[in-house]
């Protein structure tokens, strides 16, 4: 049964470059590992997805509109659908000394930032380096390893995934109570000052807004402990007189 337009799904992928098999992009731990892609710091887990609203790819995203739960299938985005044409106007030569203190750092493939734009470095030579501004991956057919996990229906299940989806901590930090029309959301305190978290609130409360309807409150709730409070003192029995 295709999907309709604003349904949220949990999206397994593994996404790689057709032509030479290089894979960039995935949710699933193991074959990040198992393609030297890993990174410590990412949360791999299904990725949550609005169906036909450009949360992924735009080939990617039209595909995903004729699946169904439990699907395993590849899908092929082409480059106007994907990253883009390769534009040769956004491939620049500029002086090495442009670069600063790294122009004696960086090596052909590097990413860096020059005139505060990002560009890949595909050649480096009598003092010049070439900086190509296109994306990575522009004019690349892309190909996505997908897996349709769930469709999400229940409210619990759309606030749990958003959550999942917002908050970079371990899941099982994460807790949630809905009563009728409010929602109170506990923050870990392993993440009150992080840097950005006002941003993440933001976010994750114009998700809830939009996909739980019936949700009018939100209540973020952050627990301090006065961890500094000096512990009482234990009594020492009195010691009684020896009898003679």
């Amino acid at each position: 049964m295709a999907f309709k337009k604003g349904e949220l799904i949990l999206l397994d992928y593994t996404a790689k470059i057709k032509d030479n098999g290089e894979v960039f992009e995935t949710t699933i731990e193991e074959d990040a590992k198992k393609n030297s892609i890993h990174d410590p710091s990412i949360k791999y887990q299904p990725k949550l997805v609005s169906i036909g609203e450009a949360w992924v790819l735009k080939g990617l995203d039209d595909a995903l509109s004729e699946t169904s739960v439990g699907e395993k299938k590849t899908i092929e985005v082409s480059a106007d659908k994907g990253f883009g044409a390769r534009d040769k106007g956004k491939v620049r030569m500029i002086p090495l000394r442009k670069l600063g203190e790294d122009a004696e750092k960086v090596s052909v493939g590097d990413t860096v930032e020059v005139d505060n734009k990002k560009g890949i470095i595909r050649f480096i030579g009598s003092g010049r380096v070439q900086i190509d501004y296109n994306h990575r991956y522009a004019g690349k057919t892309i190909l996505y390893e997908i897996n349709v996990k769930k469709s999400l229906d229940a409210d619990d299940d759309r606030i749990s995934a958003i959550l999942k989806s917002r908050m970079p901590v371990d899941d099982d930090k994460l807790v949630f109570k809905k009563n009728a029309d409010s929602l109170d959301v506990t923050i870990p305190e392993e993440i009150f000052r992080l840097e950005g978290l006002a941003v993440l609130k933001h976010f994750f409360q114009m998700d809830i807004f939009k996909f739980v309807s019936s949700v009018q409150k939100i209540n973020f709730i952050e627990t301090y402990t006065n961890k500094q409070s000096p512990k009482p003192q234990e009594k020492t029995a009195e010691k009684k007189p020896e009898s003679k």
